[in-house]
């Protein structure tokens, strides 16, 4: 449609604009003699999602290829802010969070736009709903007030996106309980046991220990003893993946 080509158009203005002068000045010539920023769509008619995400293309190419961090920056500005692009929120959201790209670190702004990113659906959706319990759940973002309940209901998007890092953070707020998320053990091992069968190990040590001592469950030393084994072994795989790491090749 003509709205969908207009959309588009601007896109591609917003992106290209956004990195002409610093693209052109640090380009090393292709084998043409010529920028060449392949990841922009072919055509200004093209679809609008592809744009946008030929928007986030180029901030890829941008960081991993120039190392141009300032003009990534730029393009996933406009990519989240005007036209609302997950991938690019998630992005922007990392870049905001640790000033990265000439930000000025803002953790507020940050949590704007993972909370934009895990809305929206998307690619890293499920690392922007985490980011966002995170963030309301340790309270910077609310003058050093903590938030469980955000925090509880991000996790758990995130969670039921199989994100074992946010089953496990719920599992702890279950376990010990705060302001408007009382304690309920029944949830906090249901969620250490997905979190555990996603291959946190911290999870299966929890859950274990709560079959162990009979905290809140009934006691039930065979499934404690299973646990506590997958948590061994998640650790040796571990530091068998840490060890195996070699540089240089």
């Amino acid at each position: 449609t003509s709205r969908t080509r207009r959309r588009c158009a601007a896109t591609w203005r917003t992106c290209t604009s956004s990195t002409a002068t610093s693209a052109t000045a640090s380009a090393t010539p292709t084998v043409s003699g010529s920028l060449s920023l392949p990841c922009l769509p072919a055509s200004r008619s093209a679809p609008a999602h592809r744009c946008l995400a030929g928007c986030q293309r180029l901030a890829d190419y941008l960081e991993a290829v120039r190392k141009d961090f300032a003009a990534a920056a730029r393009v996933l500005r406009g990519n989240c802010e005007a036209q609302g692009h997950s991938e690019s929120c998630y992005k922007l959201g990392a870049y905001q969070a640790i000033g990265k790209g000439g930000l000025t670190p803002d953790l507020k702004a940050a949590y704007n736009s993972f909370l934009k990113s895990c809305e929206k659906g998307g690619k890293r959706s499920i690392n922007a709903c985490h980011n966002v319990g995170l963030l309301a759940h340790d309270g910077r973002v609310n003058d050093d007030k903590p938030d469980p309940v955000v925090a509880r209901d991000y996790y758990t998007k995130a969670c039921d996106g199989n994100f074992a890092p946010s089953c496990f953070n719920l599992s702890v707020i279950y376990l010990q309980g705060a302001p408007g998320v009382p304690k309920d053990m029944n949830l906090a091992l249901q969620y250490s046991l997905k979190a555990c069968e996603l291959g946190h190990m911290w999870a299966c040590a929890n859950a274990s220990r709560m079959y162990k001592i009979g905290d809140g469950i009934e006691k039930n030393d065979t499934k404690a003893e299973a646990l506590k084994n997958r948590a061994k072994q998640l650790h040796k795989e571990q530091k068998e993946a840490s060890s195996s790491l070699t540089f240089g090749e």
